[in-house]
């Protein structure tokens, strides 16, 4: 049946309902669906259901794969898998979290990458950590510029690398951001090396941090822990404080141990790897 014409002052949530129902429907097929199909399945006319799901294929919800065939979108799975990160990762870390923070005093960051940003999904601060700048849960930035991106850059294979630097032109925000791709490209062999990452006041003048991956059972880079400090109280005798929570935490997650309680090894080297914090 199809739908009744609604007036043109229809809300928001109706086109938000409507939107829903076409998501369903292209939910219950494996392969491109018609127009004409979402139409008849949803009671959408079809005018309707083509200019929902032209304002869906522009925001990625949505793929368009032939002239008037449809299917889900990418972004529906980034999100997904967002949203994935966020509720196991979070829930692993949030305690090991705390406690490095009763020892360091300082601010403790949780993120996971999204695109080509991090997004921060949980901290431990407290007011006496005497940072002027503190990341808001579901804050981003951008993954050159911080110790957590360069993790997720490091796992990455070196085209992959190149190809964020083309798309996002390497902006800096600081005079010690990195903004050439060679300089990159050297800081993340330094990554794979010390097995941790490190920013330099380049995202925010003032405050320096160092990251360590979490990891999965299947050795995947899930999200990163990071520490920040103001740039001259970071001392060197947290880095072994963090990549132990880091450890804990991809233990939460099913990383492998052996007999003793020692780490396999991540992606980029092993976690007894060494380096100071304060390296330039």
């Amino acid at each position: 049946m199809a739908e009744a014409e609604k007036s043109p002052g229809k809300t928001s949530i109706q086109v938000i309902e409507r939107m829903m129902t076409l998501l369903d429907a292209l939910a219950q097929h494996a392969d491109p669906v018609s127009l004409k199909e979402l139409s008849l399945a949803t009671g959408l006319h079809p005018s309707t259901a083509h200019r929902i799901l032209n304002d869906m294929v522009a925001c990625r919800f949505v793929d368009r794969s032939d002239p008037g065939s449809y299917r889900l979108g990418m972004r529906l799975l980034e999100l997904g898998n967002l949203v994935k990160a966020r509720l196991s990762v979070r829930d692993a870390a949030l305690a090991p979290m705390r406690a490095l923070h009763r020892v360091t005093g300082q601010t403790v960051n949780l993120s996971v990458r999204q695109g080509d940003e991090i997004v921060y999904i949980e901290r431990a601060y407290s007011e006496r950590s005497g940072m002027q700048v503190v990341r808001a849960i579901g804050g981003r930035a951008p993954l050159h510029l911080t110790s957590v991106g360069k993790l997720f850059l490091a796992a990455d294979e070196a085209v992959r690398v190149r190809s964020y630097a083309t798309r996002t032109g390497l902006a800096g925000h600081t005079r010690t951001s990195i903004t050439d791709l060679t300089k990159l490209e050297r800081e993340l062999n330094w990554v794979r090396t010390n097995g941790y990452a490190r920013d330099n006041e380049e995202l925010e003048l003032g405050v320096r941090c160092i990251a360590a991956g979490i990891y999965d059972d299947s050795r995947r880079l899930v999200a990163g822990l990071s520490l920040s400090a103001p740039a001259d109280r970071l001392q060197d005798s947290w880095l072994q404080n963090l990549k132990d929570t880091a450890l804990q935490i991809s233990r939460g997650m099913g990383y492998a141990t052996d007999a003793t309680g020692a780490g396999h090894g991540s992606p980029l080297s092993h976690h007894g790897s060494h380096g100071t914090a304060h390296s330039a």
